[in-house]
């Protein structure tokens, strides 16, 4: 029963997480035609100040939730559930009222002085009547993934795009003529309405689900001080939430201004637009698949690990890592080779197109790094990961600082480089140590690789020569066909077989 309750969960997960990768995808192409890459570039750093003071309002107390509840689902009561939401509320949302007020009052110094971006001060101040909003969404959702409960998140998620969307495409095409510093405070208002709409409905399905709730267990809890049991749990956590959202935040603030001063940079803010929101979301979008694949085993591995099943530990990490290494050479063959078609087609933009084609070998490296990272997780491996996110953010920031002023968009395309493969690197190689996983490099990369990189480049080739296909055509064949005989080639020389096939369908 456990295990039917955890694979429709994450089918529940899976199939929200699809449905909002391709919403985000096809919006973000909407978006980016209204508003130019500058526009999203504007919008991109915007949200990194707000993703920061968002890390302040919700401050790991969602977490406290999940924990002190299930317990109370376990040995408490209904007014015991009732008593720990309303607190870490109270809590989450004093928090909330002092970052709103560093935001909104300090909205000018902070567009000024911290992002040289004049423009973005209006868009901070809407944006900061979200995070009540947010925190208390953050809370409830705490509750229902205690109850074992998927769907109201993954509704209210569904939800809120649907209404950011709705919103924001009329008010952007009315502000559009005002400027970029009016169009991304419209986008961002839209974002705030959305996020309040998020949290009435999950407060609505909490009340409902709160008042059909049935302990079976009897009480044979005693009260206790609530807080010092919240900050016991949401303190590490959070400490850990702000370094790393600070850092990421601070990168996010120097790579447009360093492009800036470049010789070749351009418009910093336009180049940081295309790669940050418009280049990344193409070349992440495959791995959609594997996050689902990867949401539906981890339950299995956690127990396994728990049990001291290393054998089946082994085994589950073998396969997605195998997986992973399979699909993501594919797709980074295929970004090699049609990059410039599917920048022209997505985004009508060659320059998009450039920075797909220059980014598509690290692809490997990204599935990868997000893999084994979440896969380490699951096994327990959270403060190496802790551990590899910070160093690789701080190591991100001093080499922005050395080599963006000097060499620009080469220079952070060659930091990118370097990140990728060292995360992915030390992830991979953690994972190795702590489950005792053998790789097979031969079946798992370097054949792999060799076939993907023939068989794109030869299509590729040969298309152009003998047809003349306008863009939507000739991406779409080319995808078809090289997948196509990609997995032939596969099947041929033994790297996938039955076995493989059966695991994927099983999961």
């Amino acid at each position: 029963m456990k295990k039917t309750l955890f694979i429709k969960n994450a089918a529940i997960l899976t199939t929200s997480s699809l449905i909002l990768r391709f919403a985000g995808i096809v919006f973000k192409v909407w978006l980016a035609a209204k508003i130019g890459s500058e526009g999203i570039g504007l919008y991109q750093l915007i949200f990194s100040v707000y993703m920061f003071a968002a890390t302040f309002a919700t401050s790991g107390i969602s977490t406290a939730v999940t924990r002190l509840v299930s317990e109370e689902l376990a040995i408490g009561s209904k007014q015991g559930i009732k008593r720990i939401l309303k607190r870490c509320i109270e809590l989450s949302c004093v928090i909330a009222a002092i970052t709103i007020a560093i935001l909104f009052f300090g909205a000018d110094f902070i567009s000024n002085h911290l992002l040289h971006e004049a423009r973005a001060a209006l868009s901070l101040k809407i944006l900061a009547f979200s995070l009540p909003f947010m925190s208390i969404c953050s809370c409830i959702k705490g509750y229902f993934i205690a109850r074992r409960k998927a769907a109201p998140s993954s509704v209210s998620q569904l939800l809120e795009q649907a209404i950011r969307i709705a919103l924001i495409m009329p008010l952007v095409t009315r502000y559009n003529g005002l400027g970029l510093e009016y169009t991304c405070a419209a986008v961002l208002f839209g974002d705030t309405v959305a996020e309040a709409a998020s949290c009435l409905y999950v407060y609505i399905r909490y009340k409902l689900d709160f008042k059909n709730l049935k302990i079976l267990a009897p009480a044979t809890k005693k009260q206790y001080k609530l807080l010092p049991a919240i900050s016991h749990i949401a303190l590490p956590i959070t400490s850990g939430r702000y370094l790393n959202s600070l850092l990421r935040m601070i990168e996010n603030i120097l790579v447009p201004i360093c492009l800036t001063k470049s010789v070749n940079g351009g418009n910093g803010i336009s180049l940081f637009g295309m790669i940050k929101g418009m280049a990344l979301p193409v070349l992440f979008f495959p791995s959609t698949l594997l996050g689902a694949l990867s949401t539906l085993l981890l339950p299995e591995m956690s127990e396994a690990a728990a049990r001291s099943r290393m054998g089946v530990v082994r085994s589950i990490s073998y396969r997605i890592i195998k997986i992973t290494s399979l699909v993501s050479i594919i797709f980074s063959a295929l970004f090699m080779v049609g990059g410039q078609k599917f920048g022209m087609l997505i985004y009508k933009n060659a320059d998009v197109g450039f920075l797909l084609r220059a980014l598509s070998p690290i692809v490997p490296f990204m599935y990868l790094d997000a893999i084994a990272d979440g896969i380490l997780k699951g096994l327990d491996q959270q403060r190496f990961t802790f551990r590899t996110s910070v160093g690789d953010s701080a190591i991100r920031i001093v080499l922005i600082l050395l080599l963006l002023n000097r060499y620009g968009i080469y220079g952070f395309i060659g930091i990118m480089y370097f990140s990728n493969f060292l995360t992915g690197f030390l992830n991979v190689r953690r994972l190795i140590k702590v489950s005792g996983l053998k790789l097979d490099l031969a079946h798992t990369f370097f054949l792999p690789t060799l076939g993907a990189c023939t068989v794109c480049l030869g299509v590729d080739t040969l298309m152009k020569l003998l047809f003349n296909m306008s863009d939507l055509f000739f991406s779409v064949v080319l995808c078809v066909v090289c997948i196509t005989l990609y997995l032939i080639y596969l099947w041929v020389l033994g790297i996938i077989d039955r076995d493989d096939i059966s695991f994927i369908r099983q999961k």
